[in-house]
């Protein structure tokens, strides 16, 4: 459901679905379980007290690691393809680079977390990486020179 709403309104405003607005979906599907799953392992004890069963509970706390780190880089990959499909130019790319470089450097440390916080740390970073990633797309789109947009499609080109 999180997700949705990109989607929707792309829709809402254009009367259509577009591949674009499937990009926009893709990524914040994919950026949700690490989200949700820092913060899980953060409350892994008020999550088992209440019996929700989220993935640290019932699958434990390093697999749920594990798992953050796999859906980052599946994250990092998914964030390039606006790139790919000339949806955005190089200031997106080179931004998207950065803030997944910088959420790699977190799901690596949460393997093996300097404190208990840190997961906390990791899903704090994760708000501030979905909202600089949607600004760079956004300046991007509006504010670059057209010197910098768009690269060329390379996956699909559609009739914009």
């Amino acid at each position: 459901a999180g997700a949705a709403p990109p989607l929707l309104g792309w829709a809402a405003v254009t009367g259509e679905v577009h591949p674009y607005a499937l990009l926009l979906f893709l990524i914040i599907f994919v950026w949700t379980p690490p989200h949700f799953w820092a913060l899980a392992i953060f409350r892994v004890e008020d999550y088992s007290r209440a019996q929700v069963p989220m993935l640290p509970v019932t699958h434990g706390v390093t697999y749920t690691r594990w798992h953050v780190l796999a859906y980052t880089i599946l994250l990092v990959i998914v964030t390039v393809l606006p790139w790919l499909t000339g949806m955005s130019g190089v200031f997106y790319l080179g931004g998207a680079l950065a803030l997944g470089a910088g959420f790699l450097y977190y799901a690596v440390r949460l393997l093996n977390p300097p404190d208990e916080l840190f997961a906390m740390k990791v899903f704090n970073y994760s708000i501030i990486y979905l909202m600089a990633l949607f600004a760079f797309l956004l300046i991007d789109h509006y504010l670059m020179p057209q010197a910098m947009q768009p690269a060329p499609a390379l996956i699909f080109k559609p009739d914009v």
